[in-house]
């Protein structure tokens, strides 16, 4: 049988290295050992070997907040023998390495995490509820992040003046930012039916926000491993 489908290209990525990049599409994820893996309901596309999905609690303090903001897509751990393969609608993946630094993830955007990593729901301040999503889950300690991006990422240094991102174009940013959701709609552009750019998350001070070039899209929940789930800033706290 001869097909471009069997070229090299196309084929299983050979490497010792726990988190590998399968391809821009795609990231693989040895799981053996006890090294256990966190990754969001519906990300994972394919696995081989021995795996378990088991639901993964976000524990009472982040339950509380999950119930204040009345959104979640849940987590789930994924542990056994063998390699899973993790996407998200054909979007570019990443993988952040962090060392005893923190990150801000938006919650459609993240794929997986190592277990070992601190994280807790942040709430954006001064949030509207009208601005669809003002939770984000942080990240800390030593570990490594998996993200994805549709389209390919733009990094804005956002110590130089203020920077104001879509809420749903927002992929990561630096923990030390404290971004606040502002209201560029004035009376007058609402009567007039609105632009569609009302809110915006607003960043100033040492650190860096990565800008997706798309503002999401509807995605369907789905109940296991497979499917897709998300949307908006939080989405990710069951």
């Amino acid at each position: 049988m001869r097909s471009e489908l069997f070229a090299e290209a196309n084929q299983e990525t050979q490497s010792t290295e726990r988190w590998v990049k399968q391809s821009s599409k795609m990231l693989r994820i040895s799981v053996s050992n006890g090294g256990d893996v966190l990754a969001a309901k519906g990300a994972m596309v394919a696995y081989q070997g021995q795996m378990e999905f088991q639901h993964e609690g976000a524990g009472a303090a982040r339950m509380l907040k999950k119930l204040v903001t009345g959104e979640g897509a849940p987590l789930m751990r994924i542990r056994g023998q063998g390699e899973v393969f993790l996407a998200r609608d054909a979007a570019n993946v990443f993988t952040v390495q962090l060392e005893n630094e923190g990150l801000s993830v938006s919650g459609k955007n993240l794929l997986a995490f190592d277990p070992n990593l601190q994280w807790d729901i942040k709430m954006l301040r001064s949030g509207n509820m009208m601005a669809g999503g003002l939770f984000n889950l942080e990240l800390g300690g030593v570990g490594t992040v998996g993200i994805s991006c549709e389209g390919n990422p733009l990094l804005l240094d956002c110590s130089r003046q203020p920077t104001f991102v879509d809420p749903n174009a927002a992929v990561c940013w630096s923990s030390n930012l404290q971004p606040s959701v502002v209201n560029s709609m004035n009376m007058r552009s609402l009567l007039r039916g609105g632009t569609g750019e009302a809110f915006q998350l607003a960043f100033h001070g040492p650190g860096f926000v990565v800008v997706q070039p798309s503002e999401g899209r509807q995605q369907i929940s789905g109940s296991n491993g497979g499917g897709s789930s998300g949307g908006g800033l939080g989405g990710l706290f069951e």
